[in-house]
Order: C-alpha cells, then sequence, then structure tokens
C-alpha cells in the first residue's frame, strides 16, 4: 500500500466517522440539558410543595386557643395580615411571601422543616416566608447561577431568621386569582405561584402552581 492510498483511506474515514462522532457529541449535550432540566423542576417542586403547604396554613386559628375569635379572621388580634404577597420586593423584581398562623396541638414545622414552638412566635402567630435573594458568597463580577430562595421563621427571640432552601431561582411571582372561579371553593382564596429557574447558562425554565388557601375567608 502506497503513501497516497493509506492517506485516502484516512480521508475516507474520516468522512465517515465526522457524522458519528458529531451526532454522538450532539446526544451528550442533549442528555446534559436533559439532566440539568429534571434537576431544575425537581427543585422547583421542592419549592411548590413547600409554599403550598405554607399557603394553606395561612391564618390557621387553633380553637383550643384563648385567642381563638372567629370575627375578622384575615386579621390577627394585633391587626397583622396573616397572608401578605409585597410585590417587586426581591432579587430581579421577585415577589415575596409572608405567612403567619397559629400552632396547632400538634407538632407543627417551619419551610425547612425545624419544628415550630411557642418561643418561635410572634402575638402567638408562627411566621413562614419566602423571598429570592442574590446568592450569598458571590464576589463581584462572578457568574451567578440565577438566585437563592430564602425561607424566613421566627429565631427564639423572635426575630426572623434567613435560610437558603435552593440556588438557581430567578424568578419568584404571586398573583392572586380573582375570577369568579376562584371564590367557588368555600369562599376561600386562590393564588398562582411562578418561579423560574435557571442552571445560569442557556437553560430557563418557568413553571407554575396554583394554591388555595384552607383558613382565610
Amino acid at each position: 500500500m502506497t503513501l497516497l492510498e493509506c492517506l485516502v483511506g484516512i480521508a475516507l474515514c474520516t468522512l465517515l466517522l465526522n457524522p458519528l462522532l458529531k451526532t454522538s457529541a450532539d446526544l451528550t449535550v442533549k442528555q446534559i440539558e436533559y439532566e440539568k432540566t429534571q434537576a431544575l423542576i425537581s427543585e422547583a417542586d421542592r419549592a411548590f410543595e413547600l409554599i403550598g403547604r405554607a399557603i394553606r396554613m395561612a391564618g390557621y386559628r387553633n380553637i383550643q386557643s384563648k385567642n381563638f375569635s372567629i370575627k375578622n379572621v384575615k386579621y390577627s388580634s394585633s391587626g397583622t395580615v396573616f397572608l401578605e404577597v409585597n410585590k417587586k420586593s426581591g432579587f430581579q423584581g421577585s415577589d415575596s411571601l409572608t405567612i403567619r398562623h397559629e400552632l396547632s396541638n400538634g407538632i407543627d414545622f417551619d419551610c425547612i422543616g425545624n419544628a415550630l414552638t411557642k418561643e418561635r412566635t410572634k402575638h402567638q402567630l408562627a411566621l413562614q416566608g419566602f423571598i429570592v435573594d442574590r446568592q450569598a458568597s458571590i464576589l463581584k463580577g462572578q457568574k451567578v447561577n440565577g438566585g437563592s430562595l430564602i425561607c424566613q421563621s421566627l429565631d427564639r427571640q423572635g426575630r426572623i431568621q434567613n435560610t437558603t432552601l435552593m440556588n438557581g431561582v430567578n424568578g419568584f411571582w404571586i398573583d392572586e386569582l380573582r375570577t369568579p372561579q376562584a371564590h367557588s371553593i368555600d369562599g376561600q382564596r386562590l393564588f398562582k405561584v411562578r418561579l423560574q429557574m435557571t442552571d445560569g447558562a442557556k437553560l430557563m425554565l418557568e413553571l407554575e402552581r396554583i394554591f388555595s388557601t384552607r383558613n382565610l375567608l
């Protein structure tokens, strides 16, 4: 076999292998994107579960509590709003959510799984909050993978403490649905919660869920 024949053979092999190599590389990229997408969806589902649980708890009054009153259930005796949405108060114009409720006779947990006790209440009300903030420990100029979803609760001194739940949250928005259907569920209130998740590169997913309160009229 001459050198020319060898070069021709190598060229033919390259022509045949290039499409296969490109296809393999494309499949690898798609697989990585799929896995990242599933991870973001999984994180969003976990956030939705915690936020939905908090919304359902909003305004809970313990009927065995000496402070219980059926009047004006939207507000506590101290005038505190049980469910409060602050628009565009967080990272990238995200909203924030603050929930207040009394403790039940069982074991109640905050949004990071810590048990709620009477010491962790203010005016006999526990607090659970959600807000998106810029990721901590990010140096100036460093690429940011979205913001951090922050869980807020009260410590034993009644002060608000912030704990990071997850990163990769680029946006968090809450809108109350005021359609006739929204008020058809025993007078309860419906809220549409949207999360925008990102990997900080090319993936940007926007997911939404609708939750109903159980204790607000």
